[in-house]
């Protein structure tokens, strides 16, 4: 789903883009000369890199040739609009962009903080394992030094019955 959203995302920035590059080429960089919306811009835009040619992005189920049949033109200067449900369809569009953008930022947000907080469980976890290294070589160094003490201790009772046993004090070694 994450991966889904971030296409479309990136793909709507794209097509935002071309639009608005394809309105400086036509109409200048002062976006004063702009139309308001240019349907024949958009549907070039739009149904130039979709999986269906003539559907055009971003408008639900209306085709190229509804769009084409359907706008009305304006007889005020030279400005073009489309029909009225067709630009509540187009605010709609932008709307639900928008929502989609703040889902995707949200969530985008909620991966950092996941990302961070596993990053810090992986710190402490790696921090107790070296506390339980450090903790096992010591306890390991203690044992050897309790064994040498004890092997010490035993070689020299053993030698303390062995120069008795010598001495004729005791009895025989039954070693």
């Amino acid at each position: 789903m994450f991966i889904i959203l971030n296409m479309m995302i990136t793909f709507f920035y794209y097509f935002q883009e071309t639009y608005n590059n394809q309105l400086r080429e036509r109409y200048g960089d002062n976006i004063l000369t702009h139309l308001e919306f240019d349907p024949d811009l958009w549907m070039e835009v739009g149904s130039s890199g979709g999986p269906d040619k003539n559907r055009v992005y971003g408008l639900s189920n209306t085709t190229a040739d509804n769009l084409r049949s359907t706008r009305s033109v304006s007889t005020v200067g030279s400005s073009q609009s489309i029909s009225f449900s067709q630009s509540r369809e187009f605010v709609a569009l932008q709307q639900h962009m928008a929502q989609l953008i703040e889902k995707y930022d949200n969530l985008k947000a909620e991966y950092a903080e996941l990302k961070a907080s596993h990053a810090q469980q992986r710190a402490e976890q790696r921090a107790e394992s070296e506390q339980l290294k450090a903790s096992q070589a010591q306890q390991k160094a203690e044992y050897e030094v309790a064994h040498e003490q004890q092997k010490a201790a035993y070689e020299q009772l053993h030698a303390m019955i062995m120069n008795l046993s010598n001495s004729g004090t005791c009895a025989p070694n039954p070693f």
